[in-house]
């Protein structure tokens, strides 16, 4: 499992705040026969007008490394496999 980034228990209290029920810490999925991701937080909102359940995935990241554009990169890549698998997933 990797670190936690620094910001990852204030982004969840204020998810939790704008009601926000945290469902998985992380939320780990697997694809494929070996292969497997883990998000930093998994969520669910149950929406009172509509009655219908949100969810969410969310990866925190901070771009505290020397190099913004390497944070960007790596943020980025790990979006569009975590974009990838949840659409397979949980369509």
């Amino acid at each position: 499992m990797s670190a936690r980034d620094k910001f990852h228990n204030a982004v969840k209290q204020g998810l939790e705040k704008e009601g926000w029920v945290i469902t998985h810490d992380p939320l780990r999925i697997e694809y494929g026969g070996e292969d497997k991701i883990s998000i930093d937080l998994g969520a669910e909102q149950l929406l009172g007008a509509e009655k219908a359940e949100q969810k969410i995935a969310v990866e925190v990241k901070s771009f505290l490394s020397d190099s913004a554009i390497f944070d960007f990169h790596l943020a980025l890549g790990q979006f569009l496999n975590y974009r990838l698998v949840l659409e397979e997933t949980e369509p």
